[in-house]
């Protein structure tokens, strides 16, 4: 009976710490990485990480580029090889809605994964959100 009651509390225990903390956990989610940006102005700066606004995707996209591995990127971000050949820090998804909570339904960008983009570390079960083209 004890050992039953060890196991449901340590279950409960796991349980509330995972739903505690705020809704956007990660370094990423803080910073705003993925947001939707206009100029780098718009993006925030926390901890000497400044994020640029990428204007080169549609609605902006405020990351990094230029990064060569995903330690270069805030935790909950990787480094990812976009079709224009450059790197930039894009951040970590589970499905779509992870992706746009900062950005508009005209400029939804969307949760994919390895078969779609290029992670520059590597790694088959991971899926980042990839900006909308700019079209140019």
């Amino acid at each position: 009976m004890c050992k039953t009651m060890y196991v449901v509390c340590g279950w409960l225990l796991v349980g509330a710490v995972a739903g505690c903390g705020n809704d956007g956990g990660t370094e990423a989610d803080r910073l705003g990485v993925g947001a939707e940006c206009t100029a780098s102005e718009g993006c925030d700066v926390v901890d000497e990480i400044e994020l640029e606004c990428l204007t080169e995707f549609a609605g902006g996209y405020c990351g990094l580029e230029g990064c060569m591995a995903d330690d270069e990127c805030p935790e909950g971000s990787a480094c990812v090889t976009n079709d224009n050949g450059k790197n930039y820090c894009y951040r970590l998804c589970q499905e779509k809605p992870d992706c746009n909570r900062n950005r508009s339904v005209e400029n939804e960008a969307n949760c994919v994964g390895s078969g779609t983009i290029n992670f520059v570390d590597g790694g088959t079960n991971r899926k980042a959100c990839e900006p909308p083209s700019s079209g140019s």
